[in-house]
């Protein structure tokens, strides 16, 4: 079953790179807040079919659970603000290796402190190195990102 759960994340990764680049490209033309909107209320709509067939037949036990939970909902709208306003200006690999850092060091920290009643696991030398590699990677890709659009920019001249 973990590897069922691997292969939906591997997938969850395909498909997240892909709507970031369409949606990049999508709000060139009908602007970040509309494109945000869109993919939102689309998204709603699937949800709200999965939950009429699929879905445990208590909606409104969303009510029940603790007000600071329901801050996920505010999170998923900023972060898909932030990856269409991103993707345009910098690309999708180096979007998404910074969405992949900004993922690695708040669960480092969650972690370490064992915050959300999460498995406490202290930051250690190895997870420190880690993240420095991440952050490496990123410093290589933007670097490789800008000289390409140089070379792309003086093509056209």
């Amino acid at each position: 079953m973990d590897i069922l759960m691997i292969l939906f994340t591997l997938f969850g990764g395909i498909t997240l790179s892909a709507q970031s680049a369409v949606n990049g490209t999508f709000s060139r033309k009908a602007g970040t807040f509309e494109t945000t909107l869109l993919t939102f209320l689309t998204g709603s709509m699937f949800l709200a079919i999965l939950i009429l067939f699929f879905g445990q037949g208590n909606l409104l036990a969303i009510l029940e659970v603790p007000k600071w939970q329901l801050s996920a909902v505010f999170l998923g709208v900023l972060f898909l603000l932030f990856i269409v306003t991103a993707v345009p200006r910098i690309g999708v690999i180096a979007t998404n290796i910074t969405v992949i850092i900004g993922q690695l060091v708040i669960g480092v920290v969650i972690d370490n402190f064992g915050w959300f009643n999460s498995l406490v696991i202290p930051l250690d030398w190895k997870r420190s190195v880690a993240l420095l590699f991440m952050i490496i990677a990123l410093y290589f890709i933007y670097k490789g990102n800008k000289r390409s659009n140089e070379e792309t920019n003086s093509q056209h001249f």
